[in-house]
């Protein structure tokens, strides 16, 4: 059987897909990251399958296990996740300001899709898990952004990035679980940011 990064034509020197196959690929992933996200990793594939236009075979032959598929939604999730990770230590902006952006990104990577928050969250001091490389690719993003910001001399010292980690699951584990609004979301984390973050002594 052909490993799904083959058939998606990577890097890697594998034969890419033609145009409409690589299309139907597309659609599935944008389809089941929706139904994830709506009903968790046990969502339907006859409802990824259909919301995608497509017929059960043509998902199977993409992705013959629910596994793979959930790879590859990873897979593009950790690419996500590094991408963010690049654009907070690039844009130079305050430390108050850039935790703000960057604790937003990280509750959205870590609700990837319904009860995505505890399982990623159990995951990152589970080596045993299958996902436990993926959710070290987060840590690892978190620490180089919390890393940058302590170079600045703008946070308080002794700041842990791996503390940080935690503290900003669980509140993605109560995003996730409970009824709580943006702006109560914003207002849990503001108050980890207020711990961490070294302001200007008033002049």
């Amino acid at each position: 059987m052909v490993p799904v990064t083959e058939q998606a034509g990577t890097s890697d020197g594998a034969r890419p897909m033609r145009a409409d196959a690589r299309r139907n690929y597309e659609k599935i992933v944008a389809a089941a990251r929706e139904v994830f996200a709506e009903r968790g990793a046990e969502g339907s594939l006859d409802e990824i399958a259909r919301r995608a236009g497509v017929g059960p075979g043509t998902l199977y032959r993409h992705f013959p296990t629910r596994e793979d598929l959930i790879d590859e939604l990873m897979r593009d999730w950790t690419s996500r996740v590094v991408a963010d990770s690049d654009n907070a230590v690039a844009a130079g902006r305050p430390a108050r300001e850039t935790l703000v952006r960057w604790f937003d990104d990280l509750v959205r990577h870590l609700t990837l899709h319904r009860g995505a928050a505890a399982k990623l969250s159990a995951a990152m001091d589970d080596r045993s898990s299958p996902i436990f490389r993926k959710c070290q690719q987060l840590a690892d993003a978190n620490e180089r952004v919390v890393r940058h910001l302590a170079e600045t001399g703008e946070l308080r010292r002794g700041v842990e990035p791996r503390h940080l980690m935690r503290l900003v699951a669980g509140v993605a584990v109560v995003a996730d679980a409970a009824a709580v609004t943006d702006e109560e979301i914003a207002a849990m984390l503001g108050i980890v940011i207020d711990g961490v973050v070294l302001d200007p002594a008033p002049s």
